[in-house]
């Protein structure tokens, strides 16, 4: 979700002319190379987005459209993690141990501020934390990321916060990534729309509906970003997103698909999407095992890689892709069998199960390129199988009812189509939220399987691996809540004006101050 080599590498090491270009971009009457060429402010970077994000609610920084905005730009959390060597490093915390079996010291940063100017103290740290995961908020994060666990917090002084635990947690540090630090004196009663941070942005201007505007955080406690702004707009065709970027009209557009039109300004990137079809099991038909094994021979999982996503993505046998902890490389793709679907539902239905029962399938506008023709085929398929199955497409809020619990009441049997990225590159993130019983966007479970989960989750080396990778191979056979479908490669938008290189965190958290003017749009010494 992040790029922090790349983010130190800039705030830490900046060449002598980007320096010069920062010190020009907050210099009063200061001139520059191509003002009024090209009809845009060379200070602002142009951003255009597939859709609004709902909030910019910290603690709801997982999810897809909010955490690309705020994370580590508005606010910023103790330790980071490099997307691309998974390492953990000091941003908002110096260093962090262990000092007890269910207890983790951090060390915080000297001389940072918020926005605001007020003060960072282990105070606001431990704030955060304990909103983010002991509230009744109901965050995304505290879902995602710590389930039902109740951290203690201690503040022996105002550098240092101790994090309790209620058993021995080895990958605590990578949990307390995803916490975004706020003030104190946010509320803890409802969620914020627009935060305070200790973030190189903050937020100058949001037109609901309209467009929204970051401006550089004159307190910030590391180095200046080079650009002054960024501006984001969003527009939910993919195509109209390729045009701006050929048209000059912004410098990243995001979600690209292959067919938009990019050109050679779209740049390929491997995230960490995997996208799936999650299952409601707990109710009739789908509550009966033969039905939710034809969903899964029905799905041509290699024909909507091949014709729908033009070949931008490996169908995908399991939640998380390849570089996460607990992968399994001996799984096998489901095989496409229509007429063996077709077999299990009249199995079924001389069984009595009501298959012609309607069952819904959920998806969300602009979630991916391609995803309203990609629900559209499965719908077929799942008819063609026997099924009864209607689209319904939402937008987020709408959506997330049917993505998070507690779903809505009587919501009857239906399909969700998801697309996880597992930002943490530990599985972990992923079996908690989506495959137990009480997880927060799974549909059910077992009491046995909850318990495989834990025991996983309480190991560390080669044995977190293969305990893990068993939890992936034993899913489908005792409980099968998903039918697998890609794992995704994403197309970034890049004008030539800016420097920039997409990773696998590119689609979850894209840091403004990796972001730079190429050498020919930056500006002029005074």
């Amino acid at each position: 979700m992040t790029a922090p080599g790349q983010y130190r590498r800039i705030r830490r090491a900046a060449t002598a002319a980007m320096a010069t270009a920062a010190a020009c971009l907050v210099a009063a009457g200061c001139t520059v190379a191509n003002s009024g060429q090209g009809g845009y402010d060379p200070n602002t970077l142009r951003i255009v987005l597939p859709q609004e994000p709902p909030t910019l609610e910290p603690c709801e920084g997982s999810l897809t459209s909010t955490g690309i905005v705020v994370r580590s730009n508005i606010t910023e959390p103790l330790v980071e993690r490099d997307s691309t060597t998974g390492d953990l490093q000091p941003l908002l915390a110096t260093e962090w141990r262990q000092t007890a079996p269910t207890e983790w010291t951090f060390t915080l940063r000297d001389g940072v501020t918020f926005s605001d100017g007020a003060p960072f103290t282990s105070e606001d740290a431990a704030f955060s934390i304990d909103r983010t995961v002991n509230s009744d908020l109901q965050c995304n994060v505290d879902g995602y990321v710590f389930g039902d666990e109740k951290l203690t917090l201690a503040t022996p002084d105002a550098k240092t916060v101790v994090v309790g635990t209620t058993e021995p947690d080895p990958i605590l540090p990578l949990r307390i990534s995803f916490v975004e630090i706020v003030p104190r004196t946010t509320s803890v009663t409802e969620k914020v729309r627009e935060p305070i941070g200790t973030g190189p942005y903050t937020i100058q201007d949001w037109q609901y509906g309209q467009k929204l505007i970051l401006a550089r955080n004159a307190t910030y406690w590391g180095k200046p970003p080079a650009f002054a702004k960024a501006e984001y707009k969003w527009r939910s065709e993919g195509s109209v997103r390729a045009a701006m970027i050929t048209n000059d009209e912004v410098d990243i557009a995001t979600g690209l698909g292959p067919e938009d039109g990019a050109g050679d300004l779209g740049v390929p990137f491997q995230n960490n999407e995997t996208t799936a079809l999650r299952i409601t099991g707990n109710e009739a038909p789908l509550n009966d095992m033969r039905i939710r094994q034809a969903i899964n021979y029905s799905v041509n999982r290699t024909g909507i890689v091949k014709a729908l996503f033009r070949g931008l993505g490996e169908p995908a046998a399991q939640l998380i892709p390849e570089g996460v902890i607990g992968y399994n490389d001996q799984l096998e793709l489901w095989p496409h069998d229509p007429e063996k679907a077709r077999q299990l539902v009249d199995e079924a239905r001389a069984d009595g199960v009501p298959v012609d029962k309607q069952i819904r399938l959920i998806g969300r506008n602009s979630q991916f390129p391609g995803v309203t023709e990609t629900v559209e085929v499965i719908q077929s398929e799942l008819a063609d199988a026997g099924l009864n199955v209607k689209i319904e497409m939402m937008d987020t809020a709408a959506q997330l009812e049917y993505q998070l619990q507690p779903f809505p009441a009587n919501a009857g049997p239906f399909l969700a189509l998801i697309q996880h990225g597992n930002q943490a590159g530990d599985a972990a993130f992923t079996v908690d939220q989506y495959m137990r019983s009480n997880g927060a966007q799974s549909a059910f479970g077992t009491p046995a399987f909850d318990e495989q989960i834990a025991a996983a989750g309480r190991l560390t080396g080669e044995q977190r691996q293969q305990a893990y990778a068993q939890i992936f191979a034993d899913e489908p056979r005792e409980i099968l809540q998903f039918a697998y479908i890609a794992h995704m490669r994403g197309i970034l938008g890049k004008s030539e004006r800016v420097d920039y290189t997409p990773n696998p965190a590119t689609g979850d958290e894209m840091l403004l101050a990796a972001m730079t003017p190429t050498s020919s749009d930056r500006t002029d010494q005074s």
